[in-house]
């Protein structure tokens, strides 16, 4: 109610003054787009009178062409953009190529691209539109291609070769002379570089840089996602070798330079699976019912020094890769595997935070050290769990401790306004040739938790130790894992859409505020109809982590400093916040932070691919273990709507599949953005983000890693043409009733 009384009370703005304020306001921010929403309140024209006014002015200066409308509803100043013009050059397999100049893009016909790959930098002759029209530009001039190859299939005839590509941004096939193969026979997967295409030419033609095996073959599949995402799927021979001729040195001089945690109890607790053991924790009792709790972390930087060609290909390479069925490490294996990995009964060198702490978790005391430690003992995560919820076996006293007090910092991370998301993730059991045999859920109980509350605890310590200075002094450059505001317009879209269901998401506030509305909002609508969306919803209104020397603090964890600490076998941040803890301590002076932000940057980026290779290696898997059961009809959830159909995530095996708009033949539908939405234009049946539908398994196309679901809209015969709108609306009906108590929808993210 407070809200709208700030409405009504805004002064009104006159018509003519409104004009004007819009123009300044644009040319301003001349290089975002805004909606009217987010115009009017810049502008302060929230009074409700005001509301048509800002839309028809917009539209009327948009019409005169003294503003753009770049998107639909988006608008944005005229460009200060000559006819020429340098852009980045987007490539699409339907023909829709564009280039991208100021944040826009710009239709590029076929015929004017000049043939540019996805990714090249051009420079561009932009047309003057038509009124209602949007502009084109024509390529003239391929300033700076992009380096990069194509997957795909190789077909081999008598005279000539092609390659059938598997990419989104190129339609035609590659003809590779039988000279460039590289041994290559019809039916490999291959790797291919395109060396010529010319503008009369249909097809490019290339070499075969790789074989990678049998079509359908599993590793094969897996390097071709690898290759597909310009990720490296073998180790360079060289830095294999040099990292072989390293020793674990742990020389008793070397030993006298850290703190002794040797005596100390110590183990890890990992997946069943792992291999790279980078975190271990430690326990004793203090004086006066306290703990010391050691988080120990292998020190990976005290083996790969600056220079070597082992830590240029671990910058390079920025994290390990995690496929269904692999892992492609960022460190060789020798060091991953063997003497970094905190395994037990071996002395190991890490680099710890030690932490004295009362029996509520308070943090007493902390120091950031250079340890040597000797794990007691492995557990996976299975086992630690099985001592927490029976309160026997191995260091079960340790175990319960740590427990305990994981679950007061837990507690005290909720109450500061965390947010509290529920994580499934997919898994899957794979026989020797890599086929799915086995979907099941991984879920995150206490022992996981208790791991993430502690590495936590100790990434936000470190990376106060260097940013958080006293009054008047200046933080040298670091490392930073930040997780910004969330777009305001998506908290205000979900806040309305939860509003219809009776529920309240603040919009305005402390991000506390905020999100602890989310936090009640998620737990009030568990095992109700509207749970999916709204917890979708939730989830797509936040923005995407990332790392910078820009400290603007973690918005989802609710503190102002953060960083990645706790992985540097799998992550080369965290190698970067070794190196400058270490030049810190011992009174370096403050890096180039220009260059520091340009190798958070590619981290950021490498990152962010490699989570695109994970969920392409699990799409695959899926269609490939749906590939038997055609035919078959599930209960799922609307994951995702687009103007070409919705995707269903089935509840029993969480595999997400689209059911094309093409194929809803009872009526015409049309797209509503803005409430996730497909609605029929004569029976006004709605197809919503997070409603439950049964569907029936209609095609599953490993090549595009794609599975295709047919609604199943009458007594389970799908897409049978219904003979009247009262059948239609029962059958509707009838789905929508059922999976009341829907399960929730899986986030991918990572702190």
């Amino acid at each position: 109610m407070a809200k709208k009384s700030s409405k009504e009370s805004a002064p009104k703005i006159r018509k003519a003054d409104l004009e004007k304020l819009i123009l300044h306001f644009l040319e301003k921010e001349n290089r975002q787009a805004f909606n009217y929403k987010q115009i009017a309140f810049a502008i302060n024209a929230t009074h409700p009178s005001n509301r048509m006014d800002v839309i028809n002015i917009l539209d009327s200066l948009a019409a005169a062409e003294l503003i753009q409308e770049v998107g639909l509803g988006k608008y944005k100043a005229n460009s200060n953009r000559g006819t020429e013009n340098i852009g980045e050059f987007v490539r699409r397999s339907n023909g829709r190529n564009g280039v991208m100049i100021d944040d826009e893009l710009i239709f590029v016909a076929e015929r004017n691209s000049r043939h540019a790959l996805n990714g090249d930098k051009v420079r561009v002759e932009i047309s003057a539109h038509r009124k209602g029209q949007e502009p084109e530009a024509k390529v003239i001039e391929i300033v700076e291609p992009k380096d990069q190859v194509f997957i795909g299939t190789l077909n081999v005839e008598k005279n000539y070769a092609s390659l059938v590509t598997d990419s989104k941004y190129l339609a035609a096939d590659i003809i590779i002379p039988r000279s460039k193969l590289k041994g290559g026979k019809t039916g490999d997967k291959a790797v291919v570089r395109i060396t010529q295409w010319r503008d009369e030419e249909m097809n490019p033609k290339g070499e075969v840089v790789d074989i990678l095996g049998q079509k359908g073959e599993n590793t094969a599949e897996m390097h071709a996602i690898l290759a597909e995402f310009g990720l490296p799927y073998k180790y360079p021979a060289n830095v294999e070798k040099a990292a072989n001729a390293i020793d674990a040195g742990i020389t008793p001089e070397e030993i006298a330079k850290r703190e002794d945690f040797r005596g100390v109890t110590t183990f890890t607790i990992d997946p069943r699976d792992a291999k790279d053991f980078d975190d271990a924790l430690s326990i004793r009792k203090l004086k006066n019912d306290r703990w010391e709790v050691g988080v120990h972390i292998a020190d990976v930087t005290h083996y790969v020094s600056p220079s070597s060609i082992i830590e240029k290909e671990a910058k390079q390479r920025a994290t390990s890769v995690y496929l269904v069925d692999r892992t492609i490490p960022m460190l060789p294996e020798h060091l991953s595997n063997g003497i970094c990995s905190l395994r037990p009964d071996e002395e190991k060198l890490t680099f710890s935070v030690i932490f004295e702490m009362d029996a509520k978790a308070n943090v007493l005391k902390s120091r950031i050290v250079r340890t040597v430690i000797r794990s007691d003992r492995r557990f996976t995560y299975e086992e630690a769990q099985q001592i927490i919820e029976t309160g026997d076996g191995d260091f079960k006293n340790e175990i319960l401790t740590l427990d305990a007090l994981a679950k007061e910092l837990r507690k005290r991370r909720y109450e500061n306004g965390a947010l509290e998301f529920d994580r499934a993730e997919v898994r899957f059991d794979i026989d020797k040739d890599g086929k799915p045999i086995r979907v099941f859920f991984k879920e995150s109980k206490d022992a996981n938790k208790l791991i993430e509350e502690f590495m936590l605890l100790a990434n936000i310590t470190v990376a106060e130790h260097i940013g958080k200075v006293p009054k008047g002094k200046k933080a040298k450059s670091f490392v930073y894992r930040v997780h910004d505001n969330p777009d305001p317009e998506k908290i205000s879209n979900l806040s309305q859409i939860a509003a219809r269901f009776g529920f309240k998401v603040k919009t305005e506030g402390s991000p506390k505020d905020i999100n602890s509305g989310i936090n009640r909002l998620l737990k009030d609508v568990k095992g109700r109809g509207e749970e999916n969306m709204l917890a979708i919803l939730a989830i797509r209104s936040m923005a995407k982590a990332m790392y910078t020397t820009e400290n603007v603090g973690h918005y989802g964890l609710a503190v102002p400093y953060y960083t990645h600490f706790t992985s540097p076998i799998r992550r080369y941040p965290d190698m970067m916040v070794h190196r400058l803890l270490a030049r810190y301590a011992e009174g370096g002076r403050s890096v180039d932070k220009v260059k520091l932000e340009d190798e958070c940057r590619h981290s950021s980026d490498m990152e962010q691919l490699a989570a695109n290779a994970e969920r392409a290696s699990i799409r695959y898997k899926q269609v490939e273990f749906m590939q038997d059961k055609l035919g078959e009809v599930y209960e799922g959830v609307i994951s995702g709507v687009t103007e070409w159909g919705f995707y269903v995530e089935l509840d029993e095996n969480k595999c997400e599949g689209l059911v094309p708009v093409r194929d809803l033949a009872d009526d015409y539908y049309d797209f509503d953005e803005k409430n996730f939405c497909l609605t029929g234009r004569k029976y006004h049946h709605k197809y919503t983000l997070g409603d439950i539908v049964r569907v029936q398994v209609a095609r599953a196309d490993l090549d595009r890693k794609q599975l295709d679901f047919a609604l199943v809209t009458d007594e389970g015969n799908p897409n049978k043409p219904l003979p009247q709108k009262e059948a239609a609306s029962k059958s509707r009906k009838d789905i929508s009733s059922k999976g009341k108590t829907g399960k929730k929808s899986r986030k991918s993210s990572r702190r």
